[in-house]
């Protein structure tokens, strides 16, 4: 009696294991398929040593000639006098490859940028609807952290959604907040994704996704620094937030920008 229970037992889990997802695989294959949409945004100005300089991360959407970053990234004005320029830089085995880039379009309250790319597309990334993440869900992320320092080669890390929390866009002083102003910091507040994820300065703009067919939820924008920003690196919190997707689709829409879906 006990050595049929057993069998069956071994027989059951036999017929089951292969149905169980294999998310190692998955993700692996995930990486792969995402790797060649994922960029680094900067500036090149041929006089400068070196002439290229990365300031972020960006990913392709829509026909692939759009690339989505942070606000943040962009922020500083280009020199135009000694002809500087925007880029995007294609990762070529370690080797970053510059494409000229435009800034077409900025939204400060939410931290996106979008840019259009001179060149052939790049592939494009799916951008999903971020009202189905759930706390709980793991998602992954790709960029490039710490920039060109450790070879421009992207980079994947994982994170759980830890919390989907509000946030306001800062910019008051103490002295300056009144009724009116304390409405319109309530009303500007939206949500974002907190993850147990580890990002480091050059991860603004990463894409984050689900690790088992690649559509974009989200995009990185800070981390959680605890002490100065030198510690972001050496001491870092594990506490990072992203954009929801939500936004990225509404900032791409207000700008005309077709074939996302």
């Amino acid at each position: 009696m006990h050595m049929a229970l057993v069998v069956c037992l071994v027989c059951i889990t036999a017929i089951l294991a292969p149905v169980v997802p294999a998310r190692g695989a998955e993700l692996a294959q995930t990486i792969e398929r995402n790797k060649p949409s994922v960029v680094g945004v900067g500036t090149f100005l041929k006089t400068r040593s070196p002439s290229a300089q990365f300031v972020g991360t960006g990913f392709a959407v829509a026909d692939g000639r759009f690339v989505v970053t942070n606000a943040h990234t962009v922020n500083r004005p280009l020199d135009t006098e000694k002809l500087e320029t925007a880029i995007v830089l294609v990762s070529k085995d370690g080797a970053p490859q510059p494409r000229e880039a435009s800034l077409l379009a900025v939204d400060k309250e939410h931290d996106l940028a979008l840019l259009k790319i001179g060149g052939d597309p790049l592939p494009a990334l799916k951008l999903g609807d971020s009202a189905t993440v759930r706390e709980g869900q793991m998602l992954a992320f790709t960029g490039f952290p710490i920039g060109m320092v450790l070879g421009f080669y992207p980079a994947t890390h994982r994170g759980m959604v830890a919390a989907i929390t509000p946030v306001v866009t800062p910019g008051l002083t103490a002295r300056q907040l009144n009724a009116q102003m304390i409405n319109r910091i309530r009303d500007s507040a939206y949500n974002v994704f907190q993850l147990d994820g580890t990002a480091y300065p050059g991860n603004s703009g990463s894409p984050l996704y689900d690790p088992a067919d690649g559509t974009v939820y989200g995009i990185i924008n800070s981390v959680f620094v605890q002490g100065t920003r030198e510690n972001a690196i050496s001491r870092p919190s594990g506490i990072t937030y992203a954009i929801p997707s939500k936004y990225i689709r509404e900032f791409l829409q207000r700008e005309k920008v077709a074939g996302f879906e």
